[in-house]
């Protein structure tokens, strides 16, 4: 996502916990105390975050989230309840995109807000428990980043093996810039629980798909999320990608293929309303090159994708970067891509966390030796009708506003057939 220009403040201590990866988590008191619901929790109480979980069916997902608390005896049980409920959660937004039960209620079916809101009230939830057992400050957000991976598909990657069918991870985002317009969706997280555990057919076979939603906060990706999820499917094996996407909302009327990603961040604030200015920090026990280099670039055929024939809005082979030349001190705008020596400040895809994820991404690729075509998708803006763009007066929904979610989605599914054929 990039800033038009585009906010869990507890996850930062243990955000890594639960990782198989060796991340180092630090160190936090042991307090038995329930948290202060975050800024993003803060917005569920809205009227419109309330209508999207009534009108979609996910209204009782955090009141059934608690029950299912009520009854845990340790902190071993909690851990299972908790993955088991995270996992039904993603699940459950998967299956209603994709046409699988009832729908809940008169929300269309590729909304991905419900899956959002639900978390939240989820992730509430959790952080105002009080159980009959000693529970720390440290354990409470261990418990916090397992609902959080579990819910988001983190955890579920579920790649076949055998050389027979082609391997592609996707990756969306939460919705964001919702103090603005708390009605937002993301169609990059609408493409991904549509995609979650499909298979696309191409000229060399088929291949299959397996997604995650990433938040919209600096924390979690300082922590390590984006690497903890790729890592095991980027590593050497027979469940390792062949391709991969990352995808984000970008600009009005077109999709770009990121050419260049930054290793800076600009300081737009998160869905947490934080903000970071600093070089994108690679949390420890990561593979990653030495030293850290300013500028990852993509393998995706984009080539390839912006002749073919995907779909009715426009496809661009974004090559601009923002830079300090070698020997310099200001900012420019380079149209072409990054010159020798030089410090990145915005790659093609911005300085927010879309940039970011597609450099953490393709760093990591480098770092693991990983030699398949992957990249950073930017999506058109969605947007509401032409009647409806007032979000003090607007209505959640509207006939154009699914439409253009449909149709991007539709499109990101042709661009990932492109892809998908590229031969190995």
């Amino acid at each position: 996502m990039r800033p038009i220009r585009p906010r869990l403040a507890l996850l930062g201590a243990a955000l890594l916990a639960a990782a198989p990866l060796s991340l180092a988590a630090p160190t936090t008191a042991a307090a038995d105390t329930t948290a202060t619901p975050t800024v993003e929790e803060q917005r569920l109480d809205g009227a419109m975050p309330q209508e999207i979980l009534r009108r979609s069916g996910f209204d009782d997902a955090a009141p059934d989230f608690a029950r299912a608390l009520e009854g845990v005896g340790s902190p071993a049980e909690a851990e299972r309840v908790i993955a088991r409920e995270g996992g039904h959660l993603w699940q459950r937004a998967v299956d209603r995109v994709q046409g699988r039960g009832p729908a809940g209620g008169d929300l269309s079916r590729d909304d991905d807000r419900p899956l959002y809101w639900a978390r939240l009230g989820m992730t509430r939830a959790l952080g105002q428990w009080q159980p009959g057992f000693p529970l720390p400050e440290a354990r409470r957000a261990a418990l916090l980043t397992t609902l959080e991976r579990t819910s988001r598909g983190e955890d579920s990657l579920d790649l076949p093996a055998g050389r027979q069918i082609k391997r592609i991870v996707v990756t969306g985002f939460d919705p964001f810039q919702l103090d603005d317009d708390v009605r937002r969706s993301n169609p990059s997280g609408a493409a991904a629980l549509a995609l979650d555990g499909t298979t696309i057919q191409t000229a060399n076979g088929p291949a299959r798909v397996e997604t995650a939603v990433f938040p919209v906060r600096w924390t979690d990706f300082a922590d390590g999320t984006v690497e903890r999820t790729l890592l095991p499917a980027f590593q050497s094996g027979p469940r390792r990608v062949d391709a991969y996407l990352t995808v984000s909302q970008g600009r009005v009327g077109r999709f770009d293929v990121e050419r260049t990603n930054g290793a800076w961040r600009g300081g737009y604030p998160d869905n947490a309303n934080l903000s970071r200015t600093e070089i994108v920090p690679i949390p420890s026990g990561v593979p990653t090159p030495n030293p850290q280099p300013q500028w990852t670039t993509t393998t995706l055929p984009y080539d390839k994708i912006v002749t073919a024939d995907t779909g009715p809005v426009p496809v661009y082979d974004h090559t601009e970067v923002t830079e300090i030349p070698a020997g310099a001190t200001t900012p420019v705008v380079q149209p072409n891509g990054p010159t020798p020596g030089s410090t990145a400040r915005a790659g093609g895809g911005g300085d927010y966390l879309s940039n970011e994820i597609a450099y953490r991404a393709t760093l990591l690729r480098d770092a693991v030796g990983l030699k398949a075509p992957g990249g950073h998708l930017h999506t058109p803006v969605l947007q509401f009708g032409p009647d409806n763009t007032d979000p003090a007066t607007g209505e959640i929904t509207d006939p154009d506003f699914v439409h253009n979610r449909e149709a991007i989605t539709a499109q990101v599914r042709s661009i990932l057939t492109v892809v998908a054929a590229t031969p190995r």
